[in-house]
């Protein structure tokens, strides 16, 4: 991971705080515990607990540290505050139509907190890189590894 900024909502940070308040506050001390109480029982090369508690523990400790330096290098954006919101940016919440006039409701947030299934795509996306720029009934070619599709911009909302 760079250390450039990552543009991150608001929402998004908060929800990458509470997940390492809770590995950090409450997951991994009950885990030392139970390794400690493991270790405790005598032969490690087959206790189980021990075995499993130690390789969770390394897990945890690796999520710890790539969500530390999520947080460190975030760039916390509100979408309330563009100034100019007839033009898609950070934050949008904008609404599609392709050929067919399928419908398509998208929100362009930080790489960290992408959810396709939920409408949210990520800023470095390559439909997200398409639609950054445009205004209502623009046009956009977007080149998907299924090939290339046309949306068109039918609204644009900021929360």
């Amino acid at each position: 991971m760079s250390d450039r900024p990552r543009f991150i909502t608001a929402e998004g940070f908060a929800r990458i705080r509470a997940e390492y308040e809770q590995l950090f506050g409450s997951e991994r001390p009950k885990l030392v515990e139970t390794i400690s109480w493991a270790a405790g029982n005598g032969d490690r090369s087959e206790n189980g607990d021990y075995i499993y508690g130690r390789k969770r523990l390394r897990e945890i400790d690796r999520r710890l540290g790539y969500l530390s330096k999520v947080m460190k290098n975030a760039k916390v954006v509100d979408p309330a505050s563009q100034p100019d919101r007839d033009v898609i940016r950070f934050g949008a919440t904008v609404e599609l139509a392709d050929e067919d006039d399928a419908r398509r409701i998208l929100t362009l947030v930080g790489d960290d907190e992408a959810d396709a299934g939920a409408g949210r795509i990520a800023w470095g996306s390559p439909m997200a890189r398409a639609l950054v720029g445009a205004r209502i009934g623009d046009e956009r070619v977007v080149r998907l590894p299924a090939g290339e599709k046309s949306w068109e911009v039918v609204a644009i909302s900021y929360p």
